[in-house]
C-alpha cells in the first residue's frame, strides 16, 4: 500500500480534493492511503468544516494552522510544517493543487526531500507575474514529477516552457510527465449537481425561486482592497440591476463585506441599501453555489473557479479581472474579461444577455479526471 500526502490550504482546494478522495475511497482504497493536510493558509473553522461535511470528505488528518500573513512568512511556515510531516510520515508522494502559497510551499518542501510531486491543475498561465498565483504555479510546475493539465491550452503552455510530451521513461523531477486529464472541478460539478438539487435550499430560503437574477461573487484582494476598483464594480452592478431589472444576488465573503463598509462611497451604499432587488446574502457552501449557478441568468465574478462552473452549467460569465487563465471560455464567446471598469462590465453584461448562439464544446474533459490521475500516480509510485 502506497501512502500519499494531499495538501490543501483554501476552500477551493478542499473542493478539488473531494474528487480525488472520493476516487481513492471508491476504487483504490486497497492500493493508496491518503493523508490530508490543511495548512491553515485560509482557515475559518465554521466555513471550512461546512465544506468538508457537505462534500463528504474526512476532516484533515493534520492542520498546520499557519494563518494569514505576508507571503514570505506564511510560505516559510508551511514549508517547515510540511517538511516535518514528510520526515515523520514518510509518504511515497505528495498531491498539490492549483496556485496558492500552500501549493508552492508543499512543492518546495517535497522537492528538497526528493518526494514525487503530483500537481493537479498544472500548466495554467495568466501571463501576469504581478499575480502571486502566477509565480506559485510556474515554480510548482517546474519541480513537479507529474503535471495534470485540465485543458489542451495548459499543455501548450508547458510545451512552450520546455516540457515534453514525449518523455517515456519513469517520471521524476528531471523527467516530468504531462497529461491532459480534464478538469477535476468538472468531475465535482457533475457529481454534486444532482446532490445539490436534492439538498440545497438556498433558492427557497432566499425567496428567489421565481426570480430572474444575476449571481455575483467578489473576493480577490485586487478588487476588494482598492477604493476605486471596488466602487467601479458596485456602480456597474447597480447600473446593471436598473437596466435589466434582474435581481443581483451577492453571497458576500466576510472580508469583502468589511472592505465594502470602509471603502464604498455613500452613493453606492445608498443604492444598495435602498434597492430590494440588490440582495446580499451570507456566504454559501458548494451545494448552494451550484444551485445558484444553475438558476442564474448570468454570472459576474473574479473567481477562477466560478468562471469554469459558469461554463459547466452553460451560463455566460463576466470576469472582473484583467486576464483569465481560462482563455478557452473567452475565445469561445462564453465569457468576457472586463477588469473592474464600470463601462466594460455593463457593456459585457448587456452583450452576453442578448447573445443567443452559445456553444459548449467539450473543453474540460469527460468528468473522469480523478480516475486518470490516481491511475497515473499509482503507476509512477510502483
Amino acid at each position: 500500500m502506497k501512502k500519499i500526502l494531499t495538501v490543501i490550504g483554501a476552500r477551493p482546494q478542499i473542493i478539488k480534493a473531494a474528487a480525488i478522495n472520493r476516487e481513492i475511497k471508491n476504487n483504490f482504497s486497497n492500493q493508496l492511503q491518503e493523508i490530508i493536510v490543511h495548512t491553515g493558509q485560509h482557515y475559518d473553522e465554521n466555513m471550512s468544516s461546512v465544506f468538508f461535511d457537505e462534500l463528504d470528505i474526512p476532516l484533515p488528518d493534520y492542520n498546520l494552522k499557519v494563518g494569514s500573513g505576508l507571503h514570505g512568512a506564511q510560505t516559510s511556515r508551511i514549508i517547515e510544517g510540511i517538511e516535518n510531516l514528510i520526515v515523520t510520515l514518510q509518504p511515497d508522494g505528495i498531491i498539490i493543487y492549483g496556485d496558492t502559497n500552500s501549493t508552492i510551499a508543499a512543492a518546495l518542501a517535497a522537492s528538497k526531500l526528493h518526494l514525487p510531486i503530483f500537481h493537479i491543475e498544472a500548466g495554467l498561465r495568466s501571463f501576469n507575474k504581478a499575480m502571486p498565483e502566477e509565480i506559485n504555479r510556474i515554480l510548482s510546475d517546474h519541480i513537479s514529477t507529474i503535471l495534470f493539465c485540465p485543458t489542451q491550452n495548459a499543455i501548450d503552455n508547458l510545451i512552450r516552457e520546455g516540457f515534453s510530451i514525449e518523455n517515456k521513461s519513469k517520471a521524476n523531477i528531471d523527467n516530468p510527465h504531462i497529461y491532459l486529464c480534464g478538469d477535476i472541478m468538472y468531475d465535482n460539478s457533475m457529481y454534486f449537481s444532482s446532490i445539490s438539487d436534492n439538498k440545497s435550499s438556498v433558492i427557497e430560503d432566499e425567496n428567489i425561486f421565481e426570480s430572474k437574477f444575476i449571481l455575483v461573487t467578489i473576493h480577490r484582494n485586487a478588487n476588494t482592497d482598492d477604493l476605486v476598483r471596488l466602487n467601479e464594480i458596485f456602480y456597474a452592478l447597480n447600473s446593471i440591476q436598473q437596466i435589466t431589472n434582474y435581481k443581483i444576488i451577492l453571497p458576500l465573503h466576510p472580508r469583502t463585506k468589511k472592505m465594502m463598509e470602509s471603502l464604498l462611497d455613500e452613493e453606492n451604499k445608498n443604492a444598495i441599501n435602498s434597492n430590494s432587488n440588490f440582495k446580499i446574502i451570507p456566504p454559501v457552501g458548494f451545494l448552494d453555489i451550484i444551485a445558484l449557478e444553475k438558476k442564474a441568468e448570468l454570472i459576474i465574478t473574479d473567481s477562477g473557479g466560478l468562471q469554469k462552473e459558469a461554463y459547466f452549467f452553460k451560463k455566460p460569465c463576466v470576469i472582473l479581472r484583467p486576464e483569465t487563465e481560462w482563455v478557452e471560455i473567452v475565445e469561445n464567446g462564453n465569457a468576457i474579461v472586463t477588469d473592474s471598469n464600470k463601462t466594460r462590465i455593463v457593456s459585457a453584461t448587456n452583450q452576453l444577455l442578448k447573445k443567443t448562439d452559445y456553444t459548449y464544446p467539450n473543453i474540460f474533459g469527460d468528468g473522469k479526471s480523478a480516475n486518470l490521475i490516481i491511475n497515473k500516480i499509482i503507476e509512477t509510485l510502483n
